[in-house]
């Protein structure tokens, strides 16, 4: 039986913390870290779900892997010599999400299976309310992340297929693969990965494909013990590579931002990585993208072109236009019969959801004043909504190098602002001119003028809002400057 003061009980009188975090994936875990290195312990972390763990909870279908090499794909201040491969499959990043919080002791902070129904700016506080409890916090940290809602497409009769239908981060573990007829919808990095695992288990896969992807190896191998023992040994070494991984990174923004050398030279390795899998030149050239490299996210796969290629895997080069019954209609025309759809669509990535449930000082839900596209100071501020720090939501996400190390430096930037206590307001000409920043930045780049569509930009504006224009390097400068002239203004050119 619950007590009164039991803190699942919601009351009149909201509880005080300095911070309230929403969503417990990396940037969430990233921000309690942060808090609390800056001393900054009274806060607590809503998580809608019964776990931690986020993108890597809720993506459990076949064959789910990171393309980020796993050693770069993991928290600066928590190496892990035990990754058991180049890329960490999915399971693996759970569980290390979740040994980080028993091992940090931030079961205290989380308040699991509660999500945020609302935020408000209540004059001098945030007031955040869930169906638990209610808390008046000095600052709000949005760590929900854009990949948390799947995106549906709208696909006349697809309400009415008989069969199951569900999104691949909804994966439907009741399904039998073996002998089904499963057709895959999109072929972006979860497409890519699933597609091949399914045809090895023995489905018979029709994959619709509206676009091709550019595709470069991905040459993923299993650790030795040997490695892994020298990297729990030594830690100067286990760091020593997270560096050198680093480093290659970086030098990967040269040929997805359009410089014409490195593009040229990446656009050759995908084509020849291509040619060497796919040998019919029908099937090759209906792989081959016609837009420039890098407009799209650039996969990693050795496993895609061969199970295309053998046969195993049906390739419909077009997009599914319509259903009717157990029939999939694509554009070209052509027919398929399906037991089982499975959406790789993507997610609502340009519309933060959350957005609609914050309420700023002006009135305006998050989602109004963004009704035009994201906007942000530092890709973390936002005008109107003061003391609210946004982690990886505008221009905050990456094409060249792993998106952990972004979510670091903004939660470290946000502990720092938090932890100063005073008032973090910007300005909407501070916001108006960082938003033209990012365009001047972005003007000429293949994310918006290499002819195609992509989730980088925002559908309404055409603007790039989710991807940064530049290397971490960039971004890390870029945001101690804001850092410093909020702290310091006077001392800032």
């Amino acid at each position: 039986m619950n007590s009164p003061s039991d803190p699942r009980i919601p009351s009149d009188s909201p509880r005080h913390v300095e911070a309230v975090i929403v969503g417990a994936g990396f940037a969430g875990i990233a921000a309690a870290l942060a808090l609390r290195s800056e001393g900054v312990t009274d806060f607590v972390i809503l998580e809608r779900a019964d776990s931690v763990g986020g993108t890597w909870r809720d993506n459990v279908y076949p064959g789910v892997a990171c393309d980020v090499p796993a050693h770069l794909y993991g928290l600066s201040s928590h190496p892990w010599p035990e990754w058991s491969r180049t890329f960490a499959p999915g399971a693996e990043i759970r569980a290390y999400l979740e040994r980080i919080v028993r091992n940090e002791g931030l079961e205290r902070h989380l308040r699991l299976g509660t999500a945020m129904t609302a935020a408000e700016w209540a004059g001098d506080a945030w007031t955040v309310r869930s169906a638990q409890e209610d808390f008046r916090a000095s600052s709000l940290v949005l760590a929900a992340g854009r990949l948390t809602e799947p995106l549906i497409p709208d696909i006349p009769g697809l309400a009415d297929f008989p069969g199951p239908v569900f999104h691949s981060a909804r994966w439907d573990e009741r399904i039998r693969i073996e002998g089904a007829r499963i057709a895959v919808v999109g072929t972006g990095a979860s497409a890519v990965q699933l597609t091949p695992e399914l045809a090895r288990r023995g489905a018979y896969v029709t994959l619709f494909q509206r676009t091709p992807a550019w595709i470069v190896p991905r040459r993923d191998r299993a650790y030795s013990p040997v490695e892994r023992t020298s990297w729990r040994d030594d830690p100067g070494a286990l760091a020593a590579l997270r560096d050198e991984l680093y480093v290659e990174g970086e030098a990967r923004y040269a040929s997805r931002s359009g410089d014409p050398v490195a593009a040229a030279e990446a656009r050759e390795l995908s084509l020849a990585h291509l040619a060497r899998q796919v040998p019919d030149p029908v099937l090759r050239a209906a792989l081959t993208p016609d837009y420039a490299f890098g407009c799209k996210r650039v996969l990693l796969s050795d496993e895609f072109y061969p199970a295309i290629a053998s046969g195993a895997v049906t390739l419909e080069p077009s997009a599914l236009a319509a259903v009717d019954d157990d029939t999939l209609v694509a554009a070209t025309g052509a027919r398929h019969r399906a037991d089982v759809i499975v959406l790789a669509t993507g997610f609502e990535a340009a519309r933060q959801p959350y957005a609609r449930l914050v309420t700023g000082e002006h009135g305006l839900t998050l989602d109004e004043h963004w009704s035009g596209g994201m906007t942000s100071v530092g890709s973390t501020l936002v005008h109107g909504f003061p003391n609210l720090f946004v982690l990886n939501g505008p221009n905050a996400s990456l094409g060249h190098n792993s998106a952990v190390l972004i979510m670091e430096h903004q939660a470290a930037f946000a502990a720092s602002l938090i932890s100063a206590q005073r008032p973090v307001r910007v300005s909407l000409d501070a916001e108006a001119a960082y938003t033209a920043e990012i365009a001047e930045r972005a003007a000429g780049t293949p994310w918006v003028v290499g002819g195609c569509r992509n989730w980088y930009t925002d559908p309404r504006s055409g603007r790039l809002t989710l991807l940064w224009p530049g290397t971490v390097s960039d971004f890390r400068d870029r945001l101690a400057r804001v850092r410093d002239d909020i702290l310091h203004p006077a001392l800032t050119p």
